[in-house]
């Protein structure tokens, strides 16, 4: 999948991670990453060891070999991945990098998307950033070496089609992700949308997140005041204290939104990974790679 809900209105409707492959195919053309070995001339073709390149065509085999003898290391050393994979016991990341590149070309990236999306994973520019998520609803694991936080309108399409994603990573990964749920609604574009998140953070105070939560996104942008208080009803909430912790909220969605334009965000969803932004394919596979990677280089 790809696509934001962008908060400025001529901004168009896909940016940085949000237009990354999807399984199916290529995502965004972007700047060729860096390296320390030319990318034209001869490449070097010798097998990586226990490296699996069956699924590629004749021509991405090819690339693979160009890519992996050009980008520079993961570990920021001073030559190729090649080198760090084969040399480099040092680098714990060149084995990943090496699959990601791999995985990237299973999806019919091009070389300037391969080379596009490596850096950005590998060379991060963004600064890292904490959050206050001390309020926000969360799954997964609380004490979790990977810590997630979601930027996300109830009413943007894109938050509805990343729902069962984050759904997906947060089961895959039982026991090292936390995942935090912060309020970004786009009141310019989605008039409902904070009246929705108030519901969505009442509703936790009273422990019915995740039924107010799916019941958002699934009445989409059935989100006034009148009907969050029948969703409430139907889940058995009492609705004096639901209206109550519904006005309640507005404070925290305003901090949520404070937040996030803080550290940058103007669309959804965003998704920030350790403190940092998660720049690459808004797809399952993929941040389950960074997850993965992360717990084996850190632990």
């Amino acid at each position: 999948m790809g696509g934001a809900c962008e908060k400025t209105a001529n901004k168009p409707n896909d940016t940085g991670a949000m237009n990354a492959l999807d399984h199916a195919g290529a995502g965004s053309a972007g700047s060729a990453g860096s390296g320390t070995a030319a990318a034209e001339g001869t490449v070097d073709t010798t097998p990586l060891s226990g490296v699996e390149l069956g699924k590629l065509a004749g021509d991405k085999v090819q690339l693979f070999y160009k890519l992996v003898g050009s980008l520079s290391s993961p570990c920021g050393k001073a030559h190729s991945l090649r080198t760090s994979f084969t040399s480099d016991t040092t680098c714990k990341r060149a084995p990943f990098a090496v699959r990601y590149v791999v995985a990237l070309l299973e999806d019919e990236a091009s070389e300037a998307d391969a080379r596009n999306e490596y850096a950005k994973k590998y060379e991060p520019s963004g600064k890292p950033v904490t959050f206050d998520v001390s309020r926000a609803p969360h799954a997964g694991t609380d004490d979790a070496r990977i810590r997630l936080v979601e930027f996300f309108d109830y009413e943007c399409p894109h938050c509805q089609l990343f729902k069962p994603q984050m759904e997906q990573v947060v089961s895959d990964k039982a026991g090292q992700v936390s995942l935090s749920f912060m309020m970004f609604p786009i009141e310019s574009r989605h008039p409902a949308s904070r009246s929705a998140a108030q519901a969505a953070l009442a509703a936790s105070q009273l422990g019915k997140f995740k039924e107010m939560h799916d019941k958002l996104f699934a009445e989409s942008p059935r989100h006034s005041r009148e009907d969050v208080i029948g969703y409430a009803k139907a889940f058995g909430l009492d609705p004096a204290k639901f209206e109550k912790a519904y006005d309640d909220a507005g404070t925290q969605v305003t901090n949520d939104l404070k937040q996030g334009e803080t550290a940058g965000v103007d669309s959804t969803p965003t998704l920030f990974f350790n403190d940092r932004k998660y720049d690459g394919p808004m797809h399952p596979k993929y941040i389950e790679m960074w997850i993965d990677e992360e717990v084996a280089v850190n632990r």
